[in-house]
């Protein structure tokens, strides 16, 4: 199968984002007990672009920064070092009690105790981008995009968010652009909101090529009728799963690709992790394998950017859920919730379960 990619663009994938840091206790510890915590630049929309990235694929990112902000610095220096492009305005803080970027508390869990995250997203410049502080002729049209990664993250951020991510999604149809939307539904963005995101998330979802989601988030978000979520992995949940995504592709022809991760958690270090994809008239399945975790966060999104840059490279889809399934365990090794491979065989390496010495 042949997505049929947009050739000749100078980005590979273009990924909308409001960009925050997150604060993480040391050895597995929880937030309320520690007194040193790792901090990093993150948001969920350009963990998914590090896959491409880390391997050499051109990736911007849209986003917008608190101007003179030490943080904005931190974020800057942060997608560079992730060899990404960024563009975006410098928001005035207008005071201390103005705008700031996100802020993540994220306790990874240990072993019995599970993580708990607490996210402090008051004043969140990420909230006012705005479709007019883009040049989308120049992006679309002058550089050329294969691929715009959206999520519902970013897309229920706020009512200026949601129409920013449908002229993205208007533009990239416009221009022959692919467009992958994640779910991602937050009972906490959609409360109160309910008509008005689901309208948003129904034109986007109408002109994605490659939709991923669970089954919570295609009921929630797009009212199609499925399994309940949880349970088994195996057996009647893959078979509940595959009948909901033919409800959806009947009611989202545009799309092609549809993609879920399937997780068992055994203990917070030891989970069981698959995937499930229909591409074109084909099912391919991962089936549930025992991987060991330092930090589950951010393994979806891990799971996304391996299945894209799978696809912008032009393999065959097998090799996609493979090769997303992957970049997902390859990212729950990792202290940091986006996946930083060196090369694609250290990819290839997790998907084989060889984890011999490389000299």
């Amino acid at each position: 199968m042949n997505m049929e990619l947009r050739k000749n663009s100078a980005i590979a994938l273009l990924i909308p984002t409001s960009m925050g840091i997150r604060l993480t206790p040391m050895e597995g510890q929880p937030v309320h007990s520690s007194r040193n915590f790792f901090m990093q630049a993150t948001s969920a929309e350009s963990n998914v672009g590090s896959v491409a990235s880390y391997l050499g694929l051109p990736v911007r990112v849209l986003t917008s920064f608190v101007k003179d902000s030490p943080i904005a610095r931190i974020i800057k220096d942060n997608l560079a070092s992730r060899h990404m492009t960024f563009e975006g305005p410098e928001v005035p803080q207008g005071g201390p009690w103005g705008y700031r970027h996100q802020i993540n508390m994220a306790d990874s869990g240990y072993g019995s105790r599970g993580p708990r995250v607490w996210n402090d997203r008051a004043g969140e410049v990420g909230r006012t981008l705005n479709v007019k502080d883009f040049d989308l002729d120049r992006i679309f049209t002058g550089e050329g995009v294969q691929i715009v990664h959206m999520s519902g993250l970013i897309g229920a951020l706020s009512p200026e968010t949601g129409e920013f991510c449908l002229e993205l999604a208007r533009a990239a149809k416009k221009n022959g652009t692919r467009v992958s939307f994640d779910l991602n539904y937050r009972a906490s963005f959609w409360k109160g909101r309910e008509k008005e995101l689901r309208e948003i998330f129904t034109e986007i979802a109408g002109a994605a090529d490659i939709l991923v989601g669970n089954e919570e988030d295609f009921q929630l978000c797009l009212g199609i009728e499925g399994p309940e979520a949880g349970g088994k992995l195996l057996g009647a949940k893959i078979d509940g799963f595959k009948g909901m995504m033919e409800k959806v592709k009947k009611a989202f022809p545009s799309a092609s690709v549809f993609a879920t991760t399937l997780r068992e958690v055994v203990n917070v270090n030891h989970h069981l992790w698959g995937a499930v994809m229909s591409a074109g008239n084909k099912w391919y399945i991962v089936e549930p394998r025992d991987i060991r975790v330092l930090d589950r966060i951010g393994g979806g999104d891990g799971f996304v950017g391996g299945l894209l840059y799978a696809i912008l490279k032009n393999w065959e889809p097998g090799k996609w859920l493979q090769f997303g399934w992957a970049s997902g365990a390859f990212t729950a090794t990792m202290l940091t919730d986006y996946c930083q491979p060196a090369d694609e065989d250290q990819v290839w390496s997790v998907w084989r379960g060889n984890v011999r010495v490389k000299r």
